[in-house]
């Protein structure tokens, strides 16, 4: 049985070339255009890991669900956020994995490269 991934991401375009290259490693993917859809859908499907953009309907978006999904029935569902919010945002600082403001297990900035998101994926499934 394969491993469910879920990606929550606004950009269709990386939703697909994300689903292409993860699916091509065996991986069964699943995809929500919003925070509200990936929530829905997470604990609807309880996916081994999500990978989570932050800025989507509002520029918080995904930093919210991360603490929604730690209060809810998927609080075991590893998180990786992988986000562009500190470049867009020309935010002098990153964002690091704690219990309470940011319940994931990795921050990635995007554009990551397909190897590093892979390797992260593998650390956490």
């Amino acid at each position: 049985m394969s491993k469910k991934i879920l990606i929550v991401d606004d950009d269709p375009q990386y939703r697909e070339a994300t689903t292409t290259m993860l699916e091509a490693k065996g991986y069964e993917v699943f995809t929500a255009k919003n925070g509200q859809e990936g929530f829905d859908k997470a604990i609807q499907i309880m996916p081994h890991l999500i990978l989570l953009d932050v800025m989507m309907t509002h520029k918080s978006e995904g930093f919210d669900i991360a603490r929604n999904l730690r209060q809810s029935e998927a609080k075991n569902i590893p998180v990786i956020i992988v986000t562009g919010v500190r470049k867009e945002m020309s935010l002098p600082f990153g964002f690091q994995p704690d219990d309470d403001w940011l319940p994931v297990k990795a921050v990635l900035e995007k554009p990551v490269k397909p190897e590093m998101l892979l390797d992260a994926i593998s650390q956490h499934i």
